[in-house]
């Protein structure tokens, strides 16, 4: 009885070296086409910068009256405000070697830093919809979320609270609109936010 167990034990003891193996071959093969295109990326001249799609805040359009008197909702504002004066650009799902690689290693300090301005505004304008939302000042939130989701911002909770203020008001074809949007965003946060809008659909259809 000891002799099938042991030629199997065997058999398995040879085939986990062998996937451990592969799985060290695989892990090498790519480090090395890692740093191959990391080298690539730093060897990349300087490239013009005006293809990018740059983001201009239209502060006229957006309620910069509304509860500014109120502390959180003055920090918001005055992010923004300053926001407004910096460059913008949303480079999110991009690494730094895709961003060498497209635009040329001397530009990566400047396009880091335009990325960063949009993280900032991204979670700004989700952080102020919100305190107007719970205010009481829906139709503002509205014109700051559909703001956010023209910038194809990946913040779920814009995606979402937009989406509850469409719902409440019976305008089911835009959260379509929404789930279009939410397509074209990176994963994985697209796959999260495209299937929680399609659910919101569905209850509606089933009711």
């Amino acid at each position: 009885m000891r002799i099938p167990f042991f030629a199997s034990f065997i058999v398995f003891i040879v085939w986990l070296s062998y996937e451990i193996s592969k799985s060290r071959r695989e892990m090498e093969k790519k480090q090395d086409s890692f740093w191959e295109r990391e080298r690539r990326a730093n060897r990349t001249r300087r490239k013009p910068l005006d293809t990018l799609a740059y983001i201009t805040i239209p502060l006229s359009l957006l309620p910069m009256e509304t509860c500014s008197e109120e502390d959180e909702v003055a920090e918001c504002l005055s992010l923004i405000r300053e926001l407004s004066g910096q460059t913008i650009v949303n480079l999110t799902g991009y690494s730094n070697t895709d961003l060498k690689l497209m635009y040329g290693a001397p530009n990566l300090a400047a396009l880091s830093e335009y990325d960063q301005n949009y993280t900032l505004l991204a979670r700004t304008l989700q952080k102020w919809a919100s305190l107007l939302y719970e205010r009481g000042y829906v139709p503002e939130a509205r014109s700051i979320l559909e703001f956010a989701v023209s910038t194809h911002t990946d913040v779920s909770g814009s995606y979402f609270l937009l989406a509850s203020i469409y719902r409440s008001l019976g305008e089911w074809e835009k959260i379509d609109g929404l789930v279009s949007a939410a397509k074209s965003l990176q994963p994985p946060m697209s796959a999260v936010i495209v299937r929680t809008l399609k659910e919101s659909l569905s209850s509606h259809k089933e009711a």
